[in-house]
């Protein structure tokens, strides 16, 4: 068959709609011209010839899409040029891929090895030849190895054999369909679309974890869509012309699921963020499902330890359902059971929570903190402290690392056990990073101060990984002494998996019984001067959390050497707040109203108790509480969120700035008073 085909651009509009969407259009422009081809190369055809079977793809009369396997044993593939590939494979009537199988139309290819993760694409136009048909090429290009699990291959009988069982067509899914499809880790997906001159048909492959593909009560499949490679090819089509065919394999008896039907992208869900690791969802409702038992002659055994680690990065239905339940809780103090506690230190401990309620857990950002409520012995009411979460969002635990410092700590660190339940509401704060933000991170720990950025520095490097570019991360970590330095395999672990992307600079001011080189690089204490021995001279993001004189003797040598203000975060509830020198940052809540020079008159709504407040009175939480009232609190500096309250009526205004995040009906007590107004204020106290 000879063809003259216009040249066309790379991508389409709609691989390029969603890649501008990303802010990666002009990225994939010049990656598109560099991989995507008109011809095979070598490699590709080689890979061709020595696979067992490859995934296919058509478009019947009726504009459906279908994707099947086309087997043989390997060499039934041949290339004898860089623009065609042979395939001695007979069309099978029985299969309703082969509609589209006729000659001058256009096809899609996926070779694809499971064994070795291996895979490429391709698509072109079909024409007969003794024994087969062979493949034009259109368009070549190779794909990664993500999501794809290990499974070794066998012939159960000889290929090429006509199928001789029963066509079911399905007018719905079936008990044993929805099976398939609810057991699967992998699927394979059909699409299409018309451009210029021509059509062209594309197959990809989908993996993720066991039951990834939902199944609705109303029969509509749900597809989370993981980080890749960029080209959204597949999405592409779908975005243009609404069609899909899915293919689902049972790779232990050789059945196979054939399904055409409508698809459709969404872009944006509370269930996307709910789901680990998905992007965006897409939607298959099948129009026609055809069940074909034992249709294929190649088995599959899955290898020990064959999970892909991309697809193990992601999440689930069910924890995505979790998850959802708990934002209904964010305001609630809710029951979390200890499940762990490990000892990380001479000084720190560390308490694994998971909910006791039944519902998931939260997912916060690293380097928030997580307000906790404990009943001590001599107390009549429990007392709330903040405690640093050191785990990433992706961790599925919540995890808080003690220091052995004050009553609190003391109690947990003596008397909590596993199996105990300690109340907490959903994480706070604003100290955070970028994962994904191309500028070098500095992470600059005193003692305790590592929490924050332990959770940090896990969660770049989980992103990282599922995203296949880690941010360059420098951690310098003080300690007094190798014995209440805690995580350190934890962290050795974590920079052996970067390969190079994180490098560690660890700090004793005691360096007694410890080696140089091999238990600390550095004696003293993280200061200018050190940041100048062991940072080369680049532009940074710098992240601080430590006590206070730490942190702020760090801040100002940074702003000493004009780092902008906006490139240092620090940690800023309690004792470690910052003194600022740099532009002012917004507001987290409006500061142009004036403290009331009047006095006003206060309700509390929930105790039914009124108040006077003068400029006397100090805050509204000191108000209230010389009004014999308890709101909760921790921080009293306007940094944690705890004394967050409901404003029922009037306004405030803020003798402090706080940092914690609010809604517009509420007010941080500690930090607020009422502000010149008409008539009273009421709160939800």
């Amino acid at each position: 068959m000879s063809m003259t085909l216009t040249k066309l651009p790379t991508w389409h509009e709609g691989e390029t709609f969603i890649q501008e969407k990303l802010g990666v259009k002009e990225r994939m422009a010049a990656v598109g011209q560099r991989v995507v081809r008109d011809f095979m190369p070598d490699q590709h055809r080689d890979f061709y010839a020595q696979l067992p079977f490859i995934v296919l793809s058509s478009v019947d009369q009726a504009g459906d899409a279908w994707a099947t396997f086309v087997e043989g044993q390997p060499r039934f593939m041949s290339s004898p040029s860089p623009v065609v590939l042979n395939i001695l494979a007979n069309r099978d009537p029985s299969d309703p891929a082969s509609e589209g199988m006729a000659d001058g139309l256009p096809i899609g290819l996926l070779g694809i090895e499971m064994q070795t993760r291996r895979r490429n694409r391709m698509n072109g136009f079909v024409s007969t030849i003794e024994g087969g048909f062979r493949v034009d090429v259109d368009q070549s290009f190779g794909n990664c190895p993500r999501y794809i699990q290990l499974r070794d291959f066998a012939f159960e009988r000889q290929p090429g054999r006509p199928f001789q069982g029963k066509v079911e067509e399905l007018p719905v899914l079936d008990d044993q369909a929805r099976t398939i499809i609810q057991e699967a880790d992998a699927f394979f997906v059909a699409s299409y679309v018309d451009r210029e001159d021509r059509r062209q048909v594309d197959v990809s492959h989908r993996g993720g974890n066991a039951g990834f593909v939902r199944i609705g009560d109303d029969g509509v499949l749900t597809i989370p869509d993981f980080d890749g490679n960029l080209f959204f090819a597949t999405l592409g089509n779908i975005l243009l012309n609404g069609k899909a065919g899915l293919l689902f394999v049972d790779f232990a008896t050789g059945d196979v699921l054939q399904m055409t039907g409508k698809a459709e992208i969404i872009f944006d869900s509370p269930e996307i963020a709910a789901f680990q690791g998905a992007e965006r969802f897409w939607t298959f409702k099948p129009t026609r499902i055809i069940r074909r038992r034992n249709a294929l002659a190649l088995r599959w055994a899955f290898q020990k330890d064959g999970w892909s680690p991309s697809s193990l990065m992601t999440g689930s239905w069910s924890q995505a359902v979790d998850r959802l339940r708990a934002t209904e809780l964010a305001t609630s103090w809710r029951p979390m059971t200890v499940t762990a506690i490990v000892d990380e230190s001479a000084t720190i401990k560390s308490f694994h929570l998971q909910p006791g309620d039944g519902a998931g857990l939260l997912p916060h950002r690293a380097g928030q903190h997580l307000p906790i409520r404990v009943k001590l012995p001599d107390e009549e009411k429990p007392v709330i402290r903040t405690y640093t979460l050191s785990v990433a969002p992706s961790d599925a635990i919540y995890r808080i690392s003690v220091k052995r410092d004050g009553r609190v700590s003391q109690f947990l660190h003596d008397n909590a056990a596993v199996g105990d339940v300690i109340e907490a509401r959903a994480p706070a704060g604003g100290f955070g990073i970028d994962a994904h933000a191309t500028r070098p991170a500095v992470l600059l720990a005193g003692g305790i101060g590592i929490t924050p950025l332990l959770a940090m520095l896990r969660h770049v490097v989980y992103e990282g990984l599922r995203k296949q570019r880690v941010r360059s991360v420098t951690l310098l970590y003080a300690s007094r002494t190798k014995a209440e330095r805690p995580f350190d395999k934890e962290i050795a672990d974590l920079i052996g998996a970067t390969k190079g992307a994180v490098r560690l600079i660890r700090v004793l001011s005691d360096t007694t019984d410890a080696e140089e080189g091999r238990d600390y690089d550095a004696a003293g204490r993280i200061d200018m001067a050190m940041l100048t021995r062991f940072l080369p001279f680049n532009d940074y993001d710098f992240y601080l959390c430590g006590p206070a004189q730490f942190t702020q003797d760090l801040y100002d040598g940074l702003r000493a050497l004009n780092i902008a203000d906006d490139r240092i975060q620090a940690e800023a509830f309690g004792p470690s707040s910052l003194i600022r020198t740099g532009q002012p940052t917004p507001a987290v809540v409006p500061s142009a109203l004036q403290p009331s020079e009047k006095p006003v008159p206060v309700v509390f709504t929930n105790s039914l108790k009124e108040a006077r407040w003068t400029s006397g009175s100090g805050t509204l939480l000191e108000l209230a509480e010389a009004r014999g009232l308890e709101p909760e609190f921790s921080c009293r500096e306007g940094n944690c969120g705890t004394c967050r309250t409901k404003l029922v009526k009037g306004a405030v205004a803020y003798v402090k700035q706080p940092t914690a995040k609010i809604d517009a009906d509420e007010v941080l007590l500690c930090c607020a008073v009422p502000a010149e107004q008409e008539g009273g204020l009421q709160l939800a106290v």
